[in-house]
């Protein structure tokens, strides 16, 4: 007798009582439903949420191999133990098994903790409330882990990781009935409960924390510097772009970078992005539309600078006068607008609301990270700002289609 039979022996022996839920989703996840539609009208498709939420993964693995390499390699350079990468994709320190070694160690334990923790809510919710498993946590255990700093405790992202199951999802109903993004709630959770360990120039490289606590308690060690580009900027440093700036614009956009651990690599999120699209899984349209906001939000304040109407001693100077398209491959902005934005639960679900939800996402996104140096990253709460608003987006849209619809047939009635 195969697994499959043993699991479904247990999945009915065990039906219409407590543990049902648990059995139903453990079977689900490994298997197709052995349940068929008997009668009826139906339409049948080759995908369902499971397929679907399988292709995010799929599209998020890059990002997640990478994010591995980049721990290590940050890591490394800090330390002074190797030289800076020279030829992006193609060099050999960058891919070194040390980077890898050490990226497993720190991260695949964030994989573990959003996983097992998340999953474990969800099951007590179903067995408690007596509704089935759904798929939607596999993408929020992904995402959870790559857009946190790489020495985030792991104990304090269990903690977060509850809240935002909890508060984020569950009291809402569970999948499908979320108003708010789960992973940008346990994001936000974070940063607003820990806000030393989500900002700063220590968090984003392995070790730099610890090695800040021993320096402090009188170790003769070099501190490790590894601010964000964004941090940098934010301060006003020559970060990105000069010749003599610590940062090059291809560093940027392929991702040899300090960040959180999957948001860095602008290229590998481009590539994910297009494979969304091209699977019909993620909205073009809130892609595009975000792009755009952002962009226009950056043109803007390149303006402001260029006119003389704010000082360069101006706390707010060094991110207006970032070159607009610059902001799409710094932070986190475009992992958010492809990931997170798309989320077809929380996003705007009528063609024009999506035109609309996502040039606020990227317009809103830019007019925190510069009128915020405390926390430049604003993609994440302009997400969430949009979460609670698409409803109301899509109901002016239908109620806008429906006064032309009424004009319309009026004139045919005439």
């Amino acid at each position: 007798m195969g697994l499959k039979d043993k699991l479904h022996k247990l999945k009915l022996k065990y039906q219409g009582k407590k543990m049902a839920p648990a059995f139903n989703a453990i079977h689900t996840f490994l298997y197709l439903p052995n349940e068929t539609t008997h009668s009826g009208s139906h339409v049948r498709g080759a995908d369902d949420l499971k397929r679907t939420m399988n292709t995010v993964i799929m599209a998020l693995l890059p990002c997640l191999i990478f994010g591995m390499f980049n721990a290590g390699y940050q890591h490394h350079l800090a330390l002074g133990e190797i030289e800076a990468v020279s030829n992006g994709f193609f060099s050999l320190e960058f891919w070194s098994w040390d980077n890898l070694v050490i990226g497993l160690w720190k991260v695949l334990p964030l994989v573990v903790i959003s996983y097992g923790v998340g999953l474990g809510v969800e099951f007590l919710f179903a067995v408690i409330k007596g509704h089935e498993v759904e798929e939607g946590y596999l993408v929020t255990g992904m995402l959870v882990p790559l857009i946190v700093p790489i020495d985030t405790p792991l104990w304090m992202l269990a903690v977060a990781v509850i809240f935002g199951v909890v508060i984020g999802k569950e009291v809402f109903g569970g999948t499908g009935m979320n108003i708010l993004n789960p992973a940008l709630t346990i994001r936000a959770f974070l940063f607003f409960a820990y806000p030393t360990w989500m900002s700063g120039d220590k968090v984003w490289v392995h070790g730099a924390v610890e090695r800040a606590n021993e320096i402090a308690n009188g170790a003769q060690l070099d501190a490790i510097s590894g601010e964000t580009i964004l941090g940098g900027l934010a301060q006003g440093k020559n970060i990105l772009g000069s010749a003599d700036a610590s940062y090059s614009i291809s560093d940027a956009f392929l991702g040899f970078v300090p960040g959180s651990v999957g948001e860095t690599s602008a290229l590998l999120i481009l590539l994910g992005a297009l494979f969304l699209i091209f699977t019909k899984i993620g909205s073009w349209r809130i892609m595009l539309s975000a792009v755009l906001g952002a962009l226009v939000m950056g043109l803007i304040f390149n303006g402001v600078t260029s006119s003389g109407w704010i000082a360069e001693s101006s706390k707010f100077y060094a991110l207006m006068n970032l070159e607009f398209w610059q902001h799409l491959i710094v932070g986190g902005i475009a992992f958010g607008i492809v990931y997170m934005a798309t989320d077809p639960v929380t996003a705007s679900q009528t063609n024009k609301g999506k035109w609309i939800y996502g040039f606020l996402i990227g317009f809103i996104s830019i007019l925190i990270r510069v009128f915020n140096p405390a926390y430049p990253e604003g993609v994440f709460l302009a997400i969430l700002l949009m979460n609670v608003f698409a409803p109301t987006i899509d109901h002016y849209v239908v109620q806008g289609n429906i006064k032309k619809r009424m004009k319309r047939l009026k004139l045919k009635t005439a």
